[in-house]
């Protein structure tokens, strides 16, 4: 496979696994050398600094033929004076990327960009971010798409769910339920657990961002994602069982909080449609 893929955010939590996925399959990728510690040694290692504001990141990263860019700082802490502090950064990279000659780009994007709704999320689904990390992230989708149109370029924008899996580098509630069992807790402060979400397996996200990016008939917004809503509670039930943990979920330990939906989950329509490929 001559496509040569550059990987932005190497090695972060979900970059590391997009990485390997994509040398699985027989692309070419590129990665920055700074963020490359623990990462597929068979990615190439480049020398450049995505955020140094020059004209010429797209010739300093390699001249690639398609860019995924999941780089992001405190993703895990969605309140962090980081998401709009580095908003100019990332939109200055890309527009940059863009206008250096790229005619791919991915982007990671988020449920979160679309605060409180209730059912399947879709692309047309309106949006109403109710924290920094999804307003900034709605901020970067919606002046992206802009650039896009500009400069002739195939936009693809992967919306993810509820990233679980690979739980030593991740912040969410299994690694947290993980630590209280090795701690020897037995009991676990938890909500109602009946709110439902879209759970994806880290691994299972990378396959799908790897499909999305190998392809460039399906574009605009795509949710990764399983399309199937599961209730807190039960799927945090299943992890306990599937890992043989003593622990028990202590319900009703702490509030709902008001602004979480019932139950949301992305319409797979489109990620299905490159799946079968």
């Amino acid at each position: 496979m001559d496509k040569r893929i550059l990987v932005t955010g190497a090695g972060g939590y979900i970059g590391r696994h997009v990485v390997s996925r994509l040398c699985d399959m027989g692309a070419n990728v590129l990665i920055i050398n700074h963020s490359a510690e623990g990462v597929d040694p068979r990615a190439k290692r480049v020398d450049a600094e995505i955020f140094s504001g020059s004209e010429n990141i797209y010739q300093e990263t390699g001249c690639p033929d398609v860019c995924v860019h999941l780089a992001w700082k405190d993703g895990f802490v969605h309140n962090s004076d980081a998401h709009m502090g580095m908003l100019s950064q990332h939109y200055t990279f890309l527009r940059n990327m863009m206008a250096g000659g790229l005619k791919q780009l991915a982007v990671m994007g988020t449920m979160h960009e679309v605060g409180y709704w209730e059912g399947a999320i879709n692309e047309n689904t309106p949006c109403s971010p109710s924290s920094m990390y999804g307003i900034a992230k709605d901020a970067l989708r919606r002046s992206s798409f802009l650039l896009a149109r500009q400069y002739d370029v195939n936009l693809q924008w992967l919306r993810a769910y509820y990233i679980y899996g690979d739980d030593a580098r991740n912040h969410s509630i299994f690694a947290k339920l993980t630590a209280s069992e090795e701690a020897g807790q037995e009991k676990f402060p938890f909500t109602s657990g009946k709110n439902q979400y879209d759970f994806i397996e880290v691994d299972e996200l990378a396959r799908q961002i790897a499909a999305v990016v190998l392809q460039d008939e399906v574009n605009g917004i795509i949710n990764c994602c399983s399309g199937q809503p599961m209730s807190l509670g039960d799927k945090v039930e299943q992890f306990i069982q599937e890992h043989g943990f003593k622990i028990k979920l202590d319900y009703g330990a702490f509030p709902d909080r008001p602004y979480d939906s019932p139950a949301v989950w992305g319409d797979a329509e489109k990620i299905h449609k490159i799946m079968k490929r």
